[in-house]
């Protein structure tokens, strides 16, 4: 796909903070479409360093609390000033997607780009954890990296040259996540399906230099892509 929005943050300075494949193009293309209406009240969920949020708040509108467990929330705001965002658009929370530190139906929507699949595996999280913090009638999208096909049981040797079976076990097929979310009775699903993304964000991942990056080429030169996708998921929370 052509990626209009990305091009705008396809800078040195942007891709030296990206962690994993390229999570802006990849929010591009989960919000194709995109439901979700300028002025939102939105979950960025598993934000890292924030990068995900700016780019919703710039090109949607969204009001977007930018929730990373791993994250210091001071230690984004520099950044976020950087870009000509305050508190009107962009509040950073440390939080942990398992607690959230929220009101009953506090968001219009959540977006998890690249981290769903960390917390999310087990079928009672979007009901008992997610789901109560989303109003009735909004939305949850989710963007993760899979598996074409499941196939923890004779792992490819490409894969193990830079992950573990254990890495590997958050990495799972379309069939898979359509079974998980469909186990709901909170919301209905829209949609589940392989992206278009995978070749382009991963290139744009593995030109870094950091050494995640490093260790991570060693499987993808050596074919492990043709295994890997990235799975779009978009869920409506039902009326109460």
């Amino acid at each position: 796909m052509e990626y209009k929005l990305s091009k705008k943050y396809d800078t040195d300075k942007f891709m030296s903070m990206i962690m994993g494949p390229n999570p802006i193009k990849l929010c591009e293309e989960l919000l194709l479409d995109c439901k979700i209406p300028s002025g939102a009240r939105v979950c960025d969920l598993g934000s890292g360093q924030g990068l995900t949020s700016v780019f919703m708040a710039r090109e949607y509108g969204f009001t977007v609390y930018a929730c990373d467990l791993w994250s210091e929330p001071e230690e984004h705001l520099p950044f976020f000033r950087e870009m000509g965002l305050d508190d009107r658009h962009i509040i950073p929370v440390k939080a942990d997607a398992t607690a959230m530190p929220f009101g009953k139906e506090y968001f219009d929507a959540v977006i998890s780009v690249d981290s769903y699949n960390y917390f999310g595996r087990d079928k009672s999280y979007l009901d008992d954890k997610l789901l109560p913090h989303v109003k009735g009638g909004g939305y949850v999208y989710i963007a993760i990296p899979g598996m074409k096909k499941d196939c923890h049981d004779n792992l490819p040797p490409e894969l193990l040259l830079s992950w573990t079976p254990e890495q590997m076990d958050y990495m799972h097929d379309v069939n898979f996540w359509t079974e998980l979310v469909c186990a709901s009775k909170l919301c209905d699903v829209i949609e589940v399906a392989e992206m278009q993304s995978n070749d382009e964000v991963w290139a744009d991942w593995l030109r870094q230099e950091n050494e995640y990056a490093v260790g991570d080429r060693k499987s993808m030169e050596a074919g492990a892509g043709k295994y890997l996708n990235f799975i779009k998921i978009v869920l409506r929370k039902k009326q109460s």
